[in-house]
């Protein structure tokens, strides 16, 4: 929907973007992050016209926007601020009805899309519609900056810092707000931000830059699982990962050369390799590495003989997992059917690794230690 080509952008002969190539699907947020100075407010600027670009071309359903009336640009684009930039002496409902107003809507249109939007980022109509800016709260006048920027229904809503004055509490709810708000409308947001834990939190991909350039552009799992680089992994925190363990897949943590034999194997032969493993439990898979079953050394004392083949007394009721489930998934199934462990499978049921409770527990309290130290 959004194609940046090849965009530089140059002030005072200083290069303030370089060469930025990114598209924006439509009914995708998009999180624009990086330090100070790195020209991430400049490339959202640009979207609308507000800066334009000394190179390249920008555009939008396949327009060049350069072409487009600079005006009626920005009315069908809804644009957040920091400082919300409502006009103090409107009301909440005038603020919000400033631009559909301009565009000769009715009253009593206006009016109903005013309540509806209020009730939106829920606030009562009834109670704020008549208030003014100074007598609502930061979060409040935020909550009104948001509504104002979806008057027009735009498809594109443009936000630039908009919690970051706020206190951590507030800007938790307004970052639910907007991400409840965005799934639910399925409008195309590109949020700006400083902050990596509310990039995370809300973006479908994020694009990193870095003095003018853009350094990673992917979706939140894939950054924090192959950082693109030191930069990256030192902006995000080598650690974060750890921090949102719904990102934390089966093959990160899993044993990866689980002890296994064949069905054909004899029991006497199975308990060989058992010892020699220092385990008390074989998976058993065919000559294609599938899972077939399991036997256990209990499994064993009650229904073999020395000379009996697994095939014959392998549990092949088994609860296994796939190499992309999340660690939250497994931690569940533990928990709910109190195992001690489960196969990892590919999507053809192969055999790939094996996660128990001990090396769960052991992989995460070294993570934990490993972050105590560097405290």
């Amino acid at each position: 929907m959004i194609d940046f080509k090849n965009i530089c952008k140059t002030i005072d002969g200083k290069p303030i973007l370089k060469n930025i190539n990114i598209s924006i699907n439509k009914g995708e947020l998009v999180v624009i992050i990086g330090p100070s100075g790195c020209g991430k407010t400049t490339t959202l600027k640009m979207i609308n016209k507000l800066i334009k670009p000394t190179s390249g071309t920008i555009f939008i359903d396949g327009k060049n926007i350069e072409f487009e009336d600079d005006i009626k640009l920005r009315r069908n684009m809804g644009y957040v601020i920091q400082q919300t930039g409502l006009l103090p002496h409107l009301t909440v409902e005038k603020n919000i009805s400033l631009i559909p107003s301009l565009e000769k809507i009715t009253e009593e249109k206006i009016k109903q899309k005013v309540y509806e939007l209020l009730k939106l980022v829920e606030l009562n109509p009834e109670e704020y519609a008549h208030k003014y800016p100074h007598e609502l709260s930061g979060g409040q006048q935020q909550k009104v900056g948001i509504a104002r920027a979806f008057a027009m229904n735009p498809e594109i809503i443009l936000m630039d810092e908009p919690f970051s004055a706020l206190d951590p509490i507030t800007r938790n709810q307004l970052q639910n707000e907007v991400f409840n708000i965005q799934q639910s409308l399925k409008k195309t947001v590109i949020f700006v931000t400083h902050d990596m834990d509310e990039a995370l939190k809300l973006g479908d991909r994020i694009c990193i830059m870095k003095d003018g350039e853009i350094i990673q552009f992917n979706t939140p799992e894939q950054i924090l699982r192959n950082p693109a680089n030191e930069f990256v992994k030192e902006f995000i925190g080598k650690d974060k990962i750890w921090d949102q363990p719904e990102l934390i897949k089966v093959k990160d943590i899993m044993i990866k050369d689980p002890v296994k034999c064949t069905p054909e194997r004899t029991v006497l032969q199975s308990i060989q390799i058992m010892k020699s493993n220092h385990v008390d439990s074989v998976l058993v898979v065919d000559n294609q590495e599938r899972l077939k079953g399991m036997v256990t050394l209990k499994n064993i004392r009650k229904k073999g003989e020395n000379t009996t083949k697994l095939n014959d007394i392998m549990a092949t009721d088994i609860t296994t997992v796939n190499e992309d489930d999340s660690i939250l998934d497994v931690l569940e199934k533990i928990q709910h059917l109190k195992i001690g462990y489960i196969p990892v499978v590919n999507k053809n049921c192969v055999l790939i690794g094996l996660i128990t409770r001990s090396s769960l527990i052991s992989v995460l309290s070294n993570q934990f230690i490993d972050k105590e130290v560097e405290l």
